[in-house]
């Protein structure tokens, strides 16, 4: 083989190596933990990812539990911990602070469920951008101690069954995830509903708040 034809022979060896390399990621997070899936943050792109599927820079979820997720990059599989995502912000005084983040994915019956605190008390909560207020019956305020016919002021509202007698109280904290928001107003209804623990507006407008394909996106707003 001359020289020429052998520069062209490895020129077009070190083309077709070229091509089929693929960018390797070169940050990977788990910023959110669901039955079965997993919601990654790779180079900054977000996804929920069912175990099996794959992600953003060929990401593979290979299972998840409540901790974390054990994910295949390039080819090896690692376990990942569940990570408390911030997003650095500009402040109007050109310094910088971070905010919280909690991703929530679209569960069971389209609605999104999500683990979460009230007073340091374990609670799931589910989202519910129609209830003006958090909202939980006599049972589940008794078991996380919230002695509401002393401190609520009575008051009736409406639910799907028809009116009830209800408490409104303040929580003095309401977490999901690494947002915490103090001082929270709440409704405890008399009877057995609602069965969970709502999330609703009185929480929510404290905080920023979007969709994006099927994952609830929630932000500090300080």
């Amino acid at each position: 083989m001359r020289p020429s034809e052998r520069f062209l022979a490895c020129l077009c060896l070190l083309l077709g190596l070229a091509g089929t390399a693929q960018a390797q990621p070169t940050s990977v997070q788990v910023v959110g933990l669901f039955p079965n899936a997993a919601v990654v943050l790779v180079d900054g792109q977000r996804k929920l990812v069912k175990v099996g599927q794959t992600g953003p820079g060929g990401v593979q979820v290979v299972s998840a539990d409540n901790h974390g997720a054990v994910l295949r990059v390039d080819g090896s599989e690692r376990r990942y911990e569940l990570t408390r995502e911030y997003n650095a912000v500009t402040s109007g005084l050109g310094g910088s602070s971070s905010r919280a983040q909690a991703s929530i994915a679209k569960g069971a019956g389209g609605h999104f469920w999500v683990a979460g605190s009230i007073q340091g008390q374990g609670v799931q909560f589910l989202v519910d951008t129609g209830a003006s207020a958090v909202a939980m019956n006599e049972g589940q305020a008794r078991r996380l101690g919230i002695d509401y016919r002393v401190s609520g002021q009575p008051m009736r509202v409406s639910t799907a069954s028809g009116t009830a007698g209800a408490w409104r109280i303040t929580l003095n904290s309401v977490k999901v995830g690494a947002i915490e928001v103090l001082g929270v107003e709440a409704v405890v209804i008399q009877g057995d509903a609602p069965t969970e623990v709502l999330l609703g507006m009185s929480f929510l407008n404290r905080v920023r708040w979007r969709e994006d394909q099927g994952v609830l996106l929630l932000e500090s707003k300080t």
